[in-house]
């Protein structure tokens, strides 16, 4: 990051090729496949416009992750129609409600059904367990990126496991 800054161009070619995937994971498991290629262009546009605020004592995956749960916050916002003031406990309590009348997934199919019960989480509880499972953040590291406490993140990855199991309690038997 610290060559980028410095106008790198084959530095910024390495970020990319190593952050877009996990990026664009993070996008696709919230909107599809389409809609995250968009959001991981305007993220690394908008990685590319701050550059200069980048601060070498942070780590650089939580940074660019930072500008990624803002661009995924400000796509949640135009879908759900919150007023743009909303942060992330807004659209967890939000999409908390809307969660509670989901169906159990159906399938027998074990990753098929994990992958189904993961899409019927709330999207700030699924936004939680990727970047805790499959990125390897901690809570600490998580409730940065998502401008919130370390103690809402436990609570919300708590009850999206809680809720994950109860899902897939039937499938796992």
């Amino acid at each position: 990051m610290a060559a980028y800054v410095a106008g790198d161009a084959r530095a910024f070619e390495q970020l990319f090729a190593r952050l877009a995937p996990r990026l664009h994971g993070f996008f696709r498991r919230s909107f599809g496949e389409q809609v995250a290629d968009d959001l991981l262009q305007v993220t690394f546009m908008k990685v590319h416009r701050a550059r200069q605020q980048y601060q070498q004592s942070l780590r650089v995956a939580p940074w660019i992750f930072t500008v990624a749960a803002r661009v995924r916050l400000d796509e949640w916002r135009k879908r759900r129609r919150l007023p743009e003031d909303a942060d992330e406990e807004a659209l967890a309590r939000a999409d908390e409600a809307a969660a509670l009348s989901a169906d159990p997934p159906t399938s027998n199919d074990l990753q098929e059904a994990v992958r189904a019960a993961l899409e019927r989480l709330p999207e700030s509880q699924r936004a939680v367990i990727h970047l805790h499972r499959y990125e390897g953040m901690t809570f600490a590291e998580i409730a940065q990126v998502l401008g919130t406490t370390p103690g809402a993140v436990k609570l919300r990855a708590f009850r999206g496991y809680e809720r994950l199991r109860q899902m897939l309690d039937g499938v796992l038997r």
